[in-house]
């Protein structure tokens, strides 16, 4: 926690826009009532409890969030690598910066040092993760600067800082007079500057306690970060917030508490009353080169990756964000996330995951028609319907329209199960109503099941009563079927025929866990296997199904472990011709895997019947 080039650079955008040259007496003056704005508006946002907000804000949010602060400070300081100036702004400016910058003046050695820093970190970091590589190219730029004078090159170093203590910033009521008419637009300037620390800081702690597995208290850190400012502008300093880059490198060295802080607080403060002789031989390049690297380890691409095979539509968000940062800044960034996720939050609660059930012969419960075991089948004359989620306005149309176009003509009960639905607002209850009704004058039962009593509640509250009365809702789905004179063992409907994938009867519990990785995941756990009795001479039947199963997870059955020796003897076949297998042990595993293949047929046949 610290000074960071975000709201640095937010200052002195301020005072560029006051007409306040850097370094002179009233930057020196103005800079720190700008950290006592921010003090003031961050501890406002503690009283308003603005950490709520984080509810709304997801990981891929959160991620396109880091990931492009990450870049954006990185465009800022990439110019001092070969001798330029920071810049300040969003990513369009900063790119026409950098361009200027290297045009006024390209330095090949100050560009040399940077990049090497930056790729002999990168390359430590993966080799050697625990190795100080940070310190260590530091301390070989100041002996370069000491012993080979690169300074006297062209290389810039950092300027010369004076021994002791900083003195107490004291207000000049004077300039205050003469600034009177600024000051708002100062404090409206300092919004931005607040926002920036409270959500760029906010979302990097909340990033890495979610990595970790930690929990933080959002509304602490917030009256911490107001704290840290106050503490600022007493010692004259630009507005602090957490440093993204300084967390990187302290999460790479595996860093799990606040020694860390202590430490480093310590050795500041001897550096700063017997140290600062060595600062002004530290090459800017090699502290640039440092940044530039620990910010591309807080780079959230992998995430992106991820999110791209799984779901379109969150990974959609990460690069909106990403983008808006980059070229709107971190406020809008980060309003742009909350409205993305509220949005996703909206769509998915209006278009909820639904499914129509049946039974497995030997199984317990209802599953889905369409699962990925396959082979589930419909009661006779029964329409089972799954909804999961709350239901109300937006979403209640579809749970009626799905529901009446299941209902066939032999259709004589229709029972919703609801354990996923926690609440119905009025609209909803209205409905439903009218669907009970409307199957009535069918002669068609309809229930309810499964959901919690609240939802009773809220029915008679909404004045749909007339269901409970009825004896419409029921605790369970098999008392509603009950109720009906559905009773156990059930009558299926056996001209029901299912879809099922290719692999769906040979893999009932591999496919349920796996689904689309099914066949993938058993072809790895035959060659491993394959590979362990061409290697070890692993051929005792027993041990061979102690492997399955622990290989497999649990998720296993007969139907599984038949297709498993199938592929394990087309396995074995395969080794033989690479002369990785015996004839003679191939045919002794083949006679164990038939004689098991026959007892596993007839346990299935004999469950089938």
């Amino acid at each position: 926690f610290g000074v960071d080039a975000a709201p640095a650079a937010l200052v002195c955008g301020v005072l560029a826009g006051l007409g306040i040259g850097a370094e002179s007496k009233e930057a020196l003056l103005i800079v720190p009532v700008i950290t006592v704005f921010v003090a003031l508006l961050l501890l406002l946002f503690y009283l308003l409890k603005a950490d709520r907000l984080l509810k709304f804000i997801s990981q891929p949010v959160m991620g396109g969030f880091i990931t492009g602060i990450g870049i954006t400070i990185i465009l800022m300081q990439s110019p001092k690598l070969f001798g330029g100036n920071a810049g300040a702004g969003e990513v369009p400016e900063l790119i026409l910066h950098l361009i200027g910058e290297a045009k006024e003046g390209f330095h090949l050695l100050s560009f040399v040092l940077g990049i090497c820093t930056v790729v002999i970190i990168l390359i430590s970091r993966k080799r050697m993760p625990k190795f100080p590589m940070q310190a260590a190219v530091m301390f070989a730029g100041a002996a370069a600067t000491y012993f080979g004078h690169i300074d006297q090159m062209g290389v810039r170093t950092l300027p010369q800082v004076a021994a002791g203590f900083p003195k107490i910033w004291v207000p000049d009521l004077d300039t205050f007079k003469e600034t009177a008419p600024d000051l708002m637009n100062l404090f409206l300037q300092s919004i931005t500057i607040a926002l920036v620390i409270f959500t760029e800081t906010l979302l990097a702690t909340s990033n890495l306690a979610l990595k970790h597995e930690e929990k933080i208290n959002p509304r602490r850190e917030i009256l911490a970060y107001s704290a840290g400012n106050f503490a600022a502008a007493l010692f004259g300093v630009c507005p602090v917030n957490g440093s993204v880059s300084r967390s990187g490198i302290a999460d790479q060295y595996g860093v799990k508490s606040r020694t860390m802080s202590v430490t480093a607080g310590l050795t500041m403060l001897l550096i700063l009353l017997f140290g600062t002789g060595f600062i002004r031989w530290l090459p800017v390049p090699v502290l640039t080169g440092i940044v530039i690297s620990a910010l591309i380890g807080t780079f959230e691409f992998e995430l992106a990756q991820k999110l791209k095979k799984v779901d379109k539509a969150e990974f959609l968000i990460f690069y909106l964000v990403l983008f808006t940062v980059l070229i709107f800044g971190t406020v809008y960034g980060v309003l742009a996330g909350v409205l993305l996720s509220m949005a996703t939050f909206i769509i998915r609660q209006s278009r909820p995951s639904t499914a129509f059930l049946g039974v497995i012969r030997d199984m317990d419960g209802y599953h889905s028609l369409e699962g990925r075991i396959g082979r589930s089948v419909p009661i006779k004359n029964v329409v089972l319907y799954r909804f999961t989620g709350a239901l109300f306005y937006a979403n209640i149309e579809i749970f009626c329209e799905e529901l009446t176009e299941g209902i066939k003509a032999d259709t004589k009960v229709v029972v919703v199960d609801a354990k996923g639905i926690n609440s119905v607002d009025v609209t909803a209850a209205e409905r439903l109503l009218m669907l009970y009704r409307k199957f009535s004058e069918k002669q068609i039962a309809f229930y309810i099941a499964g959901h919690e009593s609240v939802v009773n509640d809220q029915l008679y509250n909404f004045g749909a009563g007339e269901l409970i009365s009825a004896g419409v809702v029921r605790s369970r789905i098999h008392l509603a079927l009950a109720h009906a004179g559905v009773k156990e063992p059930y009558q299926l409907d056996e001209a029901f025929q299912p879809d099922q994938k290719p692999y769906a009867h040979k893999l009932a519990e591999f496919s349920w866990a796996y689904g689309d990785h099914a066949e993938e995941k058993m072809k790895e756990m035959v060659h491993l296997i394959a590979g362990e009795i061409a290697e070890e001479g692993l051929e005792d039947p027993e041990n061979i199904r102690k492997r399955e199963r622990i290989l497999s997870r649990g998720y296993w059955s007969e139907s599984d472990e038949l297709q498993f020796l199938a592929e394990l003897e087309r396995e074995l076949e395969l080794l033989t011709e690479e002369h990785k297998l015996s004839e003679e042990r191939r045919d002794r595993m083949e006679e164990k895997i038939l004689a098991r293949d026959e007892q596993l047929e007839e346990k299935v046949m004999q469950r089938e019947r």
